[in-house]
């Protein structure tokens, strides 16, 4: 089979740029088998702050890669590009397109240019680090990397815990920095991996205040079907707790933490503004990237239409 008949096509975008409306406008219109690229709808549970997609809309039109783990369980880049590339070859050996729609744009980039061959997480030391973390500050964890590899400690910023542990996880684990082993253990881009030709394509561009007042919208709706009394049930789970990376999710971390303080009486105006505020800083994380991202020939997918017409010509 050629590569133009194995195509994989991928739609990327900020968060409440209507990436869902359009997959399924053109999952109407097109046979494709979508598959979510993001890295907490994988998580059973958290399903009001994630924009998670109903299950009537589920039933009606598949999401590989939803509803995969539970909220304790840790769920790596590595095992996402496994699943996908899983559920890409289970899409085209059924003659549809693999449609990959997300807004986790580290996802993304492990899954077209392939990702090293690391070791899995380890719940011991990355316990460690995090008690570290808590007793010394930030500053202890990067005085740690910078110990043991200087050179990811000058790439990686000393507020990014969630890197700085992985970075010193996988030295103690193997005894070599982390970009040593990606030179070592690199494997294909998905062109490669699975013999096709990769089409990714770009949510159309949203002025920033239309943005924001989507996101400020989607958030008002979220707190109406009970956004604050979905992290109550999560908390009330014994083997879950803030550090869980579940927990780290955009909403549900600021959320966690305000309930923390304020257990009994909860202002909920207050707590909405703490989540708007991430939200937003989030969509500008994502749109750097992007903006990175277009200079590697995105296809702007400025109508359901315009998609079709590049995909099947």
């Amino acid at each position: 089979m050629s590569s133009r008949s194995r195509r994989i096509a991928t739609l990327i975008g900020p968060t409440a740029s209507g990436k869902t409306e359009f997959a399924l406008a053109l999952a109407r219109r097109v046979e494709v088998a979508l598959i979510s690229v993001d890295s907490a709808m994988v998580y059973r549970e958290l399903d009001i702050g994630t924009a998670k997609p109903s299950i009537a809309t589920r039933h009606s039109f598949p999401h590989a890669l939803v509803d995969i783990r539970d909220p304790e369980d840790s769920f790596s880049v590595q095992e996402f590009c496994a699943l996908a590339d899983e559920a890409v070859k289970e899409a085209l050996s059924d003659g549809k397109l693999p449609l990959l729609v997300g807004g986790s744009m580290m996802y993304f980039r492990a899954f077209r240019e392939g990702l090293a061959n690391l070791p899995s997480a380890d719940p011991k030391v990355r316990s460690e680090i995090r008690e570290l973390a808590e007793q010394d500050g930030l500053d202890a964890v990067h005085a740690e990397l910078a110990r043991i590899d200087p050179d990811s400690a000058l790439r990686i910023s000393p507020r990014n815990l969630r890197r700085m542990e992985r970075a010193i996880e996988v030295f103690r684990l193997t005894g070599k920095p982390i970009g040593e082993l990606w030179k070592e253990r690199a494997v294909a881009p998905a062109t490669e991996r699975l013999d096709g030709e990769l089409l990714e394509f770009l949510m159309p561009d949203i002025p920033r205040q239309v943005l924001h007042d989507r996101i400020e919208s989607r958030l008002r709706g979220m707190f109406a079907d009970g956004l604050v009394d979905e992290v109550r049930a999560l908390r009330r789970r014994p083997k879950l707790s803030r550090d869980s990376l579940s927990m780290r999710t955009v909403g549900y971390r600021e959320i966690w933490e305000h309930l923390d303080e304020h257990p009994d009486c909860v202002d909920e105006t207050q707590v909405f503004e703490k989540v708007l505020f991430a939200t937003r800083r989030l969509a500008r994380k994502q749109l750097t990237w992007l903006r990175q991202w277009a200079k590697l020939n995105l296809i702007e997918a400025s109508s359901v239409e315009l998609m079709i017409e590049v995909l099947v010509r």
